[in-house]
């Protein structure tokens, strides 16, 4: 690889993961509002927020990198073109395809990333995710312990805690325990938690007593204690499994869902389109790449000209993103038309590689190019307090 080829590889890298990071926090920031019950009605710790809203990253990032290789190349060519160093490319007879190369480089490398995310990782997260949230709705904490109330979790067994801290430390704890016929047990702790062991929901309490009273008697015995634990496995609600939609799947399965699963039969275009929508999320960042390379790739003669490139750019990509999105809802309801998702982004990277070969800019590009340069002289010609044609007769 050229030294030149190393230089617009490492700065569109740098600028695509600065662009990459910025839009996904700001993605993911929005999808985490939508999660934040997790912490303030569910009582969840703020890791396991964090850790349930970072799973579906990798969903987000198959939807944010080509926008994100979008704009990473286009700062960089219209960098390169701004410094002139196309033009001194070009005037050393160099071959265009000496910037081409590590444009499509890089947008294969961004494809196969891609293609990883969207058959593998992203589902794999979301899955992760529903089964994360599906446990949430079955917590004993968050669904039933309720801080500052007195709550029978069960016939002659009530729960009270005084606060809920924010790393699931339980404080104030008293568990009144009347279902034994002979004797009533009463639990105070300072502290405690809940915690999984063994298959089991067991209340762990530090730094309490235990009164055991028998029933019909004033006698009572206290016993200290620097941990108990208490099994809560019998109250714990039973968990519903979660209903995987068609985004949660592995790809491999969409197509083979077993007999008895009932979302599948209820949904089977769903799982037809999101198999196929995977499968061409990759051909889109070699689109957008060619696209880029034929509006961007060769020096412009003036500024207007490179703004109206980079305006061609970003509107071609996002028509064909757009198209794309479009398909995937059409195949939803017609699923025979599945090749539409892979024929967009094709035909698009066709168009690209002839204009390139033929070195020909699109006529609606160029006319918009002349009354965009018409309209500039007309501002101005009157900035300066004369018009185009008187100009023109004084010369």
């Amino acid at each position: 690889m050229k030294t030149i080829e190393r230089y617009i590889l490492k700065r569109t890298l740098a600028s695509f993961l600065v662009t990459m990071i910025a839009m996904t926090g700001v993605v993911w920031s929005t999808q985490a509002l939508r999660q934040l019950d997790l912490v303030t009605s569910k009582g969840q710790t703020l890791l396991q927020f964090f850790y349930i809203t970072l799973l579906g990253v990798p969903y987000l990032a198959v939807i944010v990198a080509p926008f994100a290789m979008v704009i990473a190349m286009i700062l960089i060519l219209n960098s390169m073109a701004r410094d002139s160093e196309l033009i001194v490319i070009n005037a050393s007879g160099a071959s265009r395809a000496l910037v081409l190369r590590p444009i499509m480089i890089f947008s294969l490398v961004i494809a196969l990333v891609i293609g990883a995310l969207s058959t593998y990782l992203a589902p794999k997260g979301r899955a992760l995710m529903r089964d994360e949230i599906t446990k949430v709705r079955v917590d004993l904490v968050a669904n039933i312990i309720k801080p500052g109330r007195f709550i029978e979790i069960e016939d002659g067994l009530t729960f009270h805690i005084r606060n809920r801290s924010g790393d699931g430390i339980l404080e104030g704890l008293l568990l009144n325990d009347e279902r034994e016929q002979q004797t009533a047990f009463t639990y105070t702790a300072e502290r405690g938690r809940i915690i999984e062991a063994a298959d089991k929901t067991i209340l762990v309490m530090l730094d309490g007593t235990i009164q055991r009273r028998p029933k019909g008697t004033k006698d009572i015995s206290i016993v200290s204690f620097e941990s108990y634990g208490f099994d809560l496995s019998s109250m714990i609600p039973e968990a519903v499994a979660p209903t995987y939609k068609a985004s949660d799947r592995p790809t491999l399965e969409l197509l083979n869902a077993a007999p008895d699963d009932s979302y599948a039969q209820r949904n089977w275009n769903r799982l037809v389109a999101e198999f196929h929508d995977r499968l061409s999320q990759p051909l889109y960042p070699l689109a957008f790449g060619l696209i880029i390379y034929a509006f961007l790739g060769s020096a412009k003669t003036t500024r207007q000209n490179q703004g109206l490139s980079i305006l061609g750019a970003i509107a071609s990509c996002f028509l064909v993103r757009t198209a794309g999105f479009a398909a995937a809802m059409a195949v939803t309801s017609q699923p025979p038309l599945f090749p539409l998702l892979y024929a967009i982004p094709l035909v698009a990277a066709v168009l690209a590689i002839w204009s390139i070969r033929y070195g020909r800019t699109p006529r609606w590009m160029n006319e918009l190019a002349y009354k965009l340069e018409m309209l500039m002289e007309r501002v101005k010609a009157k900035r300066v307090g004369r018009s185009p044609s008187k100009s023109g007769e004084t010369a």
